[in-house]
């Protein structure tokens, strides 16, 4: 009796695994977290901002993750990274924020702001506590741990390149160029290998377009996609048309871009706000998009699930939280999850 029990379990897993496989990347729906790498602000500096702050903006602030690959071990699909480039290196390295509060714990103890290269932090001067200081180190991560797990569902990162302006400290970010741009994309190459990627040429395929491919369900499989990473560019205007620039649908490129519907290189899209009308149609064509369950910790502060419910039943196929576990920085009892705990779901919209 027990082993003709195991066999059914067996026989249902199997099939159910079997039947997630043949999807298409898009007609899943993932649950993933937003800023992936942050660590909280220092106690003492954010006591000290909060007290300057007459907006309580900084509240906004005021969250943390565990670390990246312990993200990846519960099962969250999506991550997202802050990246500054840092060509020589030192740019960032001493935080105006460190001498605004004494005892603070040590930055860059290591040397690692020092190194030329991407930099992974949220807000300049303020909130820099990062679990990677540099992306390189966070993609090798990522490659070791998809190596160890080579049978994972596809991961997507949305990747913000980060250029502020000048900050009421001084401290200015370093333009994103074409060149910069191309040095993020051998970045991503290097660290990761082309195996563990989903790009557009892959996508594109023979069609004419990206936009085309997706329009006529050119996304992979999820068996296809196993052990992979897709990127998508969290930009817009200026910023995402040098990255596209001499890239027609995005042709020889890493990222997949946040382009509206109708453009040659659309495919992914980006719309915070759930209860966008757009985005059941939007994905019903095929376009992959990412939303947000909560923001600016205002959801976990009012247990409020009614964007995350939004964001469900919208069939956005990459749902972004602070909070798949519970804040350890206020009291809240908010996190979202899928049934039983899970983070991958069928998509109620592209999966019926």
């Amino acid at each position: 009796m027990y082993y003709r029990f195991a066999l059914i379990l067996f026989l249902m897993f199997s099939y159910g695994s079997a039947q997630q496989d043949t999807l298409r990347i898009n007609q899943l729906q993932v649950i993933g977290s937003h800023n992936s790498y942050k660590k909280a602000i220092d106690p003492k500096l954010f006591e000290y901002l909060t007290e300057k702050d007459s907006t309580n903006r900084m509240y906004a602030l005021q969250y943390e993750h565990i670390p990246v690959l312990q993200q990846l071990d519960m099962g969250l699909r999506n991550l997202e990274l802050d990246v500054y480039a840092d060509a020589r290196g030192g740019r960032f390295a001493h935080p105006r924020g460190m001498d605004l509060v004494k005892d603070q714990p040590i930055y860059n103890s290591e040397g690692n702001m020092n190194i030329p290269g991407f930099k992974m932090f949220h807000v300049m001067d303020i909130d820099f506590r990062s679990e990677y200081d540099l992306l390189s180190d966070c993609l090798d991560d990522l490659k070791k741990w998809s190596e160890a797990h080579p049978n994972h569902e596809p991961i997507f990162i949305t990747l913000e390149p980060k250029d502020d302006k000048a900050n009421m400290f001084g401290t200015m970010a370093e333009p994103f160029t074409t060149d910069v741009y191309d040095e993020l994309d051998a970045t991503i190459t290097k660290h990761l290998s082309k195996d563990h990627l989903i790009i557009p040429d892959d996508v594109r395929g023979h069609y004419s377009t990206l936009e085309n491919a997706i329009l006529h369900n050119n996304w992979p499989t999820v068996k296809e996609a196993k052990g992979k990473f897709l990127f998508i560019l969290d930009a817009h205007d200026e910023k995402q048309a040098i990255y596209a620039k001499n890239h027609p649908s995005l042709k020889g490129r890493v990222l997949f871009i946040n382009a509206g519907a109708g453009t040659p290189e659309a495919a992914a899209m980006i719309l915070n706000n759930p209860d966008d009308e757009n985005i059941p149609n939007l994905v019903k064509k095929g376009y992959i998009i990412r939303t947000r369950a909560d923001a600016n910790t205002k959801q976990a502060r009012t247990n409020d699930y009614t964007n995350f419910e939004a964001a469900k039943k919208s069939g956005a196929q990459i749902i972004t939280t602070d909070y798949y576990l519970p804040s350890k920085l206020f009291e809240s009892d908010y996190h979202v999850s899928f049934e039983n705990n899970t983070f991958v779901r069928h998509n109620p919209v592209t999966a019926k």
